[in-house]
């Protein structure tokens, strides 16, 4: 197929991408597209013919974050080169009409399941194909009682990464159909849909062959996998089949797990899969009985800390990340406490904390008894202090033992300090591992020592002794 030649309109885009992980896919995947068409992506927005922002919506933070973008890009629109504003993602899902409103030199909407439209929204102008009004274009878009036909997902193959080559995110499914009370995914992104496996593996291996040694499995759901396609395996066959499969991955990462999903097969399937890090991440949300109720979260505490005990029991050295919110419409005193002595029990390798945010259209957004930001941001700050002491302990009875880390980057210009990741520090959300030393290799495994921490992060050197040195995962 011939390909398509700019117009002497739109030459180079400007692309922000905000939001998770999954957000950064569909941003990866439609700037492979804008690059297919021949148009040049520039990190200088000042220098684009068009700006698109893929937003995310799930948060009051994140909407507001989102529309500071917007109303940056507007006024480069007004005053500058660009000729066009875009705008993607969760809030275009969401607040399609609410937008134009708010910010009426944005030129194209495109929703979450219309990535493919994306190019005609930059070419522009079109006709919606929703609303009928000139200039704004949001492809098929698709409804949710249409979502409820579509059987898979579309492939993510064909992205222009955004992440370092060295390790990438991999999506296993999409939606959601747990129905938690504060949360708006399914309002956004529809019911739960799985990859099929073969799909999977054809995108690790591109990933692969692009250069990733570490890929982070990541869906709104990941512990129901397989279960829309009849797949009665489900994530444990998943994980079984991408570690025998993917020998050139050493590192594969599960994410957003879901505990009332986490079977004992599951356990087993991590502990038993060699290139399967031992590292979970398992957002829990609360532990009280009556506020995981309230939340929808169909789970109790004693079912919690069971498959908590087992994940330490079979899978040992196993990393747990979770997070929490705090602050939910009829949080007692009492229960928020119960909470906080949970954390100190438990000890959580990683942990982090949202306060809640009243979300428009969610059962707990209509609550009686909603907490002022005050007694929020206090039972945050709670929270995170009990967390920072149980860190800062763990960080330092490491020293003096010996890891295995991936070179992230240099730490600075000077690159004598080099940002690094063990099997447990998740890229963008954990603590780091800072690697004293020069011209390392970025995007290598090393063998260092441990040597000491700073704050939530650790200090260690590269190790020279071959007799000491770890055995680096092939």
């Amino acid at each position: 197929m011939k390909r398509k030649q700019p117009s002497s309109e739109i030459r180079t885009i400007g692309f922000v991408s905000l939001g998770c992980p999954k957000n950064l896919v569909d941003s990866e995947k439609m700037l492979g597209l804008l690059a297919e068409d021949g148009l040049v992506l520039t990190h200088d927005l000042a220098k684009a013919d068009a700006i698109v922002i893929n937003t995310c919506g799930f948060l009051q933070a994140a909407k507001d974050e989102s529309m500071g973008v917007i109303r940056e890009a507007a006024g480069m629109k007004k005053t500058g080169r660009c000729q066009r504003v875009i705008v993607a993602g969760c809030l275009a899902q969401r607040y399609r009409t609410k937008l134009l409103e708010e910010a009426p030199e944005i030129d194209s909407l495109v929703g979450v399941f219309d990535r493919a439209s994306i190019v005609a929204a930059v070419r522009g102008p079109e006709i919606s194909s929703v609303t009928g009004e000139k200039g704004h274009f949001l492809g098929k878009y698709h409804q949710l009682k249409q979502l409820e036909k579509v059987v898979t997902l579309e492939a993510d193959q064909g992205r222009f990464r955004l992440t370092p080559r060295h390790y990438a995110y991999l999506r296993v499914s999409e939606g959601c159909n747990q129905g938690c009370a504060f949360c708006t995914i399914p309002a956004i992104r529809g019911p739960m849909r799985s990859k099929p496996i073969d799909r999977i593996l054809t995108e690790a291996r591109e990933l692969a062959a692009d250069g990733a040694k570490e890929l982070n499995l990541i869906g709104q759901d990941t512990t129901s996998y397989g279960e829309d396609l009849g797949y009665k395996s489900g994530l444990a066959g998943l994980l079984r089949t991408l570690d025998k499969s993917l020998p050139e991955i050493p590192w594969l990462r599960l994410m957003y797990a879901y505990p009332s999903r986490f079977t004992d097969d599951m356990i087993h399937a991590l502990a038993e899969s060699p290139r399967i890090l031992k590292y979970i991440d398992i957002p829990l949300q609360h532990i009280n009985d009556t506020v995981l109720k309230r939340m929808r979260r169909r789970v109790t505490r004693e079912q919690t800390e069971t498959l908590l005990h087992n994940l330490r029991k079979w899978v040992p050295g196993i990393t747990l990340r979770t997070t929490f919110i705090s602050g939910s419409p009829g949080e007692t005193e009492a229960e928020h406490q119960e909470l906080v002595q949970f954390v100190k029990d438990f000890q959580f390798d990683m942990m982090g904390v949202f306060p809640y945010s009243p979300e428009p259209g969610t059962p707990m957004g209509r609550m009686e008894h909603q907490l002022s930001d005050k007694v929020k941001k206090a039972r945050v700050e709670e929270l995170m202090l009990a967390q920072q002491d149980i860190a800062f302990a763990k960080a330092a009875k490491l020293k003096g033992q010996q890891i295995q880390v991936l070179i992230d980057r240099p730490a600075d210009a000077d690159a004598d300090q080099y940002i690094a990741r063990a099997a447990s520090q998740a890229p963008e959300i954990d603590s780091v591992t800072l690697v004293e030393g020069r011209k390392l290799k970025v995007g290598e495994f090393m063998n260092v020592k441990v040597t000491g921490v700073s704050g939530y992060d650790l200090l260690a050197q590269p190790i020279t002794d071959k007799r000491h040195r770890l055995r680096v995962l092939k």
